[in-house]
């Protein structure tokens, strides 16, 4: 088992940035895959970015690409979303999660999720 501890959600307005974290404990060393999704109300997750937490590939959404910048670091076991730009929309609740296989881009190939932080961007 993976567990994953997100922080860093919260209100800002639009041309704003944060930043969210998440941190992992249990059984680190199976995870393949480290990444965010993103869920509106009465939508399905949708990919945001991820990255391999053996190599380092990062890999986009392609309209958060240019605004959003995720990275690792390994020691902590922690994965980091930047979040520049913001626009209002992408406000949503956004979920950490873990693949131990390596697809990532569908809700169905993640094994482990975070509880969610929700990310509000005001016009």
């Amino acid at each position: 088992q993976v567990q994953l501890v997100e922080s860093g959600g919260g209100s800002v307005q639009a041309g704003g940035s944060l930043r969210l974290s998440c941190a992992a404990s249990g059984r680190t060393s199976s995870i393949y895959h480290m990444g965010w999704f993103r869920q509106y109300p009465g939508k399905e997750r949708e990919f945001v970015a991820a990255i391999t937490w053996k190599f380092g590939m990062k890999y986009y959404a392609e309209s958060m690409q240019g605004r959003f910048t995720i990275s690792r670091d390994v020691a902590k076991n922690t994965v980091y979303l930047q979040m520049n730009s913001l626009k209002p929309e992408d406000t949503a609740v956004y979920y950490c999660a873990v693949s131990t296989n390596n697809q990532v881009r569908v809700p169905s190939a993640i094994d482990y999720w975070g509880k969610g932080t929700l990310v509000t961007v005001s016009s």
